[in-house]
């Protein structure tokens, strides 16, 4: 019979565990303040997002409201995102097979659709959610902050380093693709 040495494996394994943690905790972003002051004021181009909580002047029991919200939404939207990446990528390997498959194709085209039916679900009962928790004041300033936020975005250019502007359809397509050996 094999003979094992356990304090030698224990210490094996411990080492292990150890490397692995300082290893991920590395790739990890330093921990920031608490989320009410972490972000900047609205209408910065370029700079932090608005804390919104604050800028709408929601209160307590509104964002008590919203916290719950997210909490419950957060597990179906996790479950959701998943199904949705799995049929995305299944629909590029149907897609970009050796031989095509027609049959194939429409199966896979329906699992996404109905992946991607589902998030936007989630999502857009989330927010409708929320929108019922505000009063006609902070719906309005809301509205505004989005817009400020959209022109933001649109003024902003979006760059891929010296290279120039990135093309997110394209980096999605190479994201997908399955890896040929």
């Amino acid at each position: 019979m094999f003979k094992t040495n356990y304090p030698k494996s224990l210490f094996l394994a411990i080492t292990i565990f150890g490397v692995a943690a300082i290893a991920y905790s590395q790739g990890q972003r330093p921990a920031g303040p608490p989320q009410e002051t972490r972000f900047g004021q609205a209408g910065q181009p370029g700079g932090p997002r608005p804390n919104l909580m604050r800028e709408l002047g929601l209160s307590p029991e509104q964002i008590r409201s919203i916290r719950l919200l997210n909490q419950e939404r957060k597990p179906a939207e996790r479950i959701a995102r998943k199904r949705f990446q799995d049929a995305n990528r299944a629909l590029n390997q149907a897609i970009y097979a050796d031989s095509v498959d027609d049959v194939e194709y429409r199966a896979r085209l329906v699992e996404f659709q109905t992946a991607q039916a589902e998030l936007a679900r989630i999502k857009f009962s989330n927010e409708l959610a929320v929108r019922k928790l505000l009063t006609p004041d902070q719906l309005l300033k809301f509205r505004e902050l989005r817009r400020r936020f959209a022109e933001d975005r649109e003024d902003k250019p979006e760059t891929d380093g010296p290279q120039g502007p990135t093309r997110p359809a394209l980096e999605r397509l190479r994201r997908n693709q399955p890896r040929v050996n």
